[in-house]
């Protein structure tokens, strides 16, 4: 009997406690980053005010054009109370733990522009003596700025006492199925944002998935959620099991439980529908892959400037580097490996020596030995690595010769993860999707998980970024994977 069909049960509401820790986890944020952006709105305007009068930035200033910031203070509360109006408008105090701090950047740009120039057209019709163009645009760029920072900063302190348990969600994942298992690596490798996967329910799993515990049954779900205090239920379903969802959908609403549903983007990717319309009637398609046309000229150009910049900045680290592992071992200090690129193109790839010379011939015994899935070995154990190699591989200095191969075009800064012939050669035929774009120096998979990643759930990551590519989802992934990095988890 489907979950659908079964009785309904009585169920217990949520204490009095539990629901009021709720309501205050709910408003606490918002509060928070409004307290913030007020601060961070009103010194920038002190500071637009301080450049322009004091460093008299700009053009020279006559002593009777002089306006101290008396003039420009009740400025500072208009511009405080209409950009966060601005900024409520814009859904910036949404309490959605799963965003970046960087993801909100261009709504931020543009609602501080849209505060700015109420207040300067405000004071242009009323002739009042503040009226400095310049100070209005460097209020504009201090602002846009510092509040960025300030929600930086606020995600950083929400993140430290998350990761002491404080303030945490518990999390309930419906699904044991690949989408079910690529939910419950990304939110354990993001522990910043506050999750904690308590479990997972299906029929069909009746095991735990590495550290992630089976609690039951899809039927389960009411009494996990309770017994669990569960705060949020995310329902990866298959699209076929519409019963079942709406089932548990019915069940989160009646016992307060937060929910959230994962489309099925194996199948179908929202962001890829084309819909047209004749006489009326919808006809649904899907677009054609993100990355080609103007797209990919413009990810070739990007790709281009970030690989020169690389380059040169990383220069001196490089040599470093070099000299390391010459002294260590001896022998050739780069390492070029046959990979795969773009539509199953061999190239080769440079990366920092970190293992001995003979690698490559213990490969083969180390995959029977260790019994892994050859196509993405990875031991943190490996016996071939160097010990200089090891801290080039922890902290993925031993990448930094891959800018090389973006620039000359076998490669992209952002893309799948490149694989070797042996490899590839075991694919089956839905992974040859992921060889469509050019192989990047980080990608999706790293910045969820990297090394703890099944192969399948590597590759479900890599075919979700090409089919949804965007240069705003390409700097997102860059931004998130400085502290990927900097943490060295799953680097080995």
């Amino acid at each position: 009997m489907s979950i659908a069909e079964r009785p309904v049960r009585p169920v217990t509401d949520p204490s009095p406690d539990e629901r009021a820790r709720r309501k205050r986890g709910a408003l606490v944020l918002p509060a928070i980053l409004v307290l913030s952006d007020a601060l961070c709105v009103s010194a920038g305007l002190y500071l637009s005010w301080y450049t322009r009068y004091v460093l008299e930035f700009g053009p020279e200033i006559e002593e009777f054009n002089f306006q101290p910031y008396s003039t420009y203070f009740p400025l500072q509360l208009w511009l405080v109370g209409i950009t966060i109006a601005t900024f409520q408008l814009a859904d910036l105090y949404r309490t959605q733990r799963g965003l970046e701090w960087f993801d909100d950047i261009p709504s931020i740009v543009r609602g501080t522009a849209v505060g700015v120039m109420i207040v300067f057209t405000g004071v242009a019709l009323s002739r009042y003596p503040a009226s400095s163009r310049l100070t209005f645009i460097l209020a504009w760029m201090y602002s846009s700025i510092l509040v960025v920072l300030g929600r930086a900063l606020v995600q950083w302190l929400l993140a430290f006492l998350y990761r002491r348990g404080i303030g945490i969600d518990r999390v309930l994942v419906v699904g044991g199925n690949n989408f079910g298992r690529m939910i419950m690596q990304s939110l354990a490798a993001r522990g910043h944002l506050g999750y904690e996967v308590a479990g997972f329910v299906d029929d069909d799993r009746l095991g735990d998935f590495g550290p992630f515990h089976h609690l039951g049954g899809i039927a389960d779900v009411e009494r996990v959620a309770l017994a669990e205090r569960i705060d949020q239920v995310i329902v990866a379903l298959p699209a076929a099991s519409h019963g079942a969802i709406l089932g548990i959908v019915d069940l989160c609403q009646r016992a307060k439980v937060r929910f959230k549903i994962v489309p099925d983007l194996y199948e179908l990717s929202l962001s890829r529908v084309d819909v047209d319309t004749v006489s009326g009637i919808p006809l649904i398609g899907l677009k054609a892959m993100a990355i080609q046309g103007g797209n990919a000229m413009t990810k070739r150009a990007v790709d281009i400037v970030f690989a020169v910049g690389a380059l040169l900045v990383c220069a001196p680290v490089m040599l470093v580097v070099a000299a390391l592992i010459w002294l260590e071992s001896g022998g050739p200090v780069l390492y070029r490996q046959i990979r795969i690129g773009k539509d199953q193109q061999p190239f080769g790839m440079y990366k920092f020596r970190s293992m001995r010379q003979d690698a490559e011939r213990l490969r083969r015994n180390l995959v029977l030995k260790k019994r892994q899935d050859g196509r993405l070995f990875k031991d943190p154990n490996d016996p071939r690595r160097t010990r200089v190699g090891a801290v080039l591989r922890r902290w993925s200095l031993d990448e930094l010769p891959q800018f090389w191969n973006v620039l000359i075009g076998d490669m992209s800064v952002v893309g799948p993860r490149p694989q070797i012939p042996e490899e590839v050669a075991g694919y089956e035929e839905w992974h040859r999707k992921r060889l469509a774009v050019s192989p990047g120096v980080t990608g999706l998979w790293q910045v969820s998980g990297r090394s703890e990643l099944s192969f399948d759930e590597m590759v479900h990551y890599d075919i979700y970024y090409i089919q949804n590519w965007s240069l705003g989802l390409d700097i997102r992934i860059l931004l998130r994977t400085i502290p990927t990095v900097l943490r060295a988890r799953g680097a080995f």
